[in-house]
Order: structure tokens, then C-alpha cells, then sequence
């Protein structure tokens, strides 16, 4: 065999391969439509909907509504409270308690404030909507659980011990609150239906449950033996 002739099959051995390596993206067909499915009601079958079709939000209850705006004006109180920690005392495990609910509950506000916003509702409640509203003063009334200027000033007023102990009560009242509110959520007739808000509650409820029993804890230790 002749130079030339080995070394087109050199050639040739090496550029079929390289060939068959290449990306065949471009041979695949497109991917096809979406199809999208409406499920139907019970005993009745599906249907499939254009293309074109967009998710839409479900209708909403004004008591859904007025559970967020409350329960971000409930949530801002309780970061307000976490906030006092650092200067007010050396306790580390109720440092880090402070730090898990004030970032909780700072995205939870986000996600209230976000929720609102997607549905063109405003993040307060309009004050003539507000029951019990004092007109004369035109102060916000306290959402269930919520501690009052004096609890607040107390608070503020503390450091130490003394600050530890009305921490915890505090914040377990406000806790209980919560679950006040989410109880008269979904004890109201066609609230808490959206799925978003179902959820959000929920887990509000539950979380805020198990920092009750973390609270109760710690303050039980800290209690003085006899």
C-alpha cells in the first residue's frame, strides 16, 4: 500500500468518528406544545384548554384580605420586639430564639406584603373598615395577642433578667394571638380557601406552636428553684 493511500485511511478512520461525536440537536424535532388540562368536577371528564390559556388567581374573601393586613401589623410588633435583644441582654439562647423569629417572621411579612400586592389590595387596612377604630385619636387597634404601649415601654425599660422574663411572656401572649387569628381565619365562612394563604397559615400556626413549647421551656428554666 502507498504512503498516500495509508494516509487517506488514517484520515478517514479519524474524521468519521469526529463526525458521529457532532451534536445532533438540530435533528431533533421541536419540543411539542404544552396541553394544557382542566380537570373536571366529579363524573364529569376533562377538558383541554388553547394554548393561550393563562393561570389565573381564585376569587378571594375579604376576610383573607384582612387576615394578612392585620397579621403583618401583628408580625412587625414581634421583629420590633426581637430588635431590643442585643442591647438588652447577654442570654444566648434567647439571642438566638430572637434571630430565628425575626427572620422568620420578617419573610413572612415579605411574602404577606407580595400576596397583597398580587391581588391590588393595599398592606393596611383602610381605617374606616377597622372595627373598634378610635376616631378621635386615630390609633391602629392591637391585633389579638398584641402588647400594649405600656407592655412595650416595660420592655424597652428592662435589661437582664428582668427583660428575659418579660421577653418570653410577652412573646408567648403574642404567639397565642397568632393562633387566635389564624383560628377566626378559617372559622369564617369562604375565608382561608387560596391555597397560598391555606398554607401560609397553616404554617404559621404550627411554627408559631412550636416556639410557644421552646418559650414555655426556657422560661420554666429559668424560674428560681425552692
Amino acid at each position: 500500500m502507498g504512503v498516500a493511500a495509508l494516509r487517506s485511511g488514517i484520515i478517514a478512520a479519524t474524521t468519521l468518528p469526529s463526525l458521529f461525536s457532532l451534536p445532533v440537536c438540530a435533528q431533533q424535532p421541536a419540543p411539542p406544545t404544552p396541553v394544557v388540562v382542566q380537570p373536571g368536577a366529579p363524573g364529569r371528564p376533562t377538558r383541554t384548554l388553547p394554548p393561550s390559556t393563562r393561570a389565573t388567581l381564585p376569587p378571594g374573601s375579604p376576610a383573607d384580605v384582612q387576615f394578612m393586613q392585620g397579621m403583618i401589623m401583628h408580625h412587625a410588633q414581634a421583629v420590633e420586639m426581637t430588635a431590643l435583644i442585643e442591647s438588652h441582654t447577654q442570654n444566648k439562647d434567647l439571642r438566638l430564639l430572637g434571630a430565628r423569629i425575626s427572620h422568620s417572621q420578617s419573610e413572612e411579612i415579605r411574602f404577606m406584603k407580595r400576596w397583597l400586592g398580587a391581588r391590588g389590595e393595599p398592606i393596611s387596612p383602610a381605617m374606616a373598615e377597622m372595627p373598634g377604630m378610635d376616631m378621635s385619636s386615630h390609633t391602629m387597634p392591637l391585633m389579638p395577642g398584641m402588647l400594649t404601649p405600656k407592655q412595650m415601654e416595660a420592655l424597652r425599660g428592662a435589661k437582664g433578667e428582668e427583660f428575659d422574663h418579660l421577653f418570653l411572656t410577652g412573646m408567648i401572649q403574642h404567639h397565642n394571638g397568632a393562633l387566635i387569628m389564624v383560628k377566626d381565619l378559617f372559622d369564617t365562612a369562604g375565608a382561608g380557601q387560596d391555597a397560598e394563604l391555606f398554607n401560609f397559615a397553616t404554617d404559621v400556626d404550627s411554627g408559631q406552636r412550636a416556639e410557644i413549647r421552646i418559650m414555655q421551656t426556657m422560661l420554666g428554666a429559668a424560674l428560681p428553684k425552692k
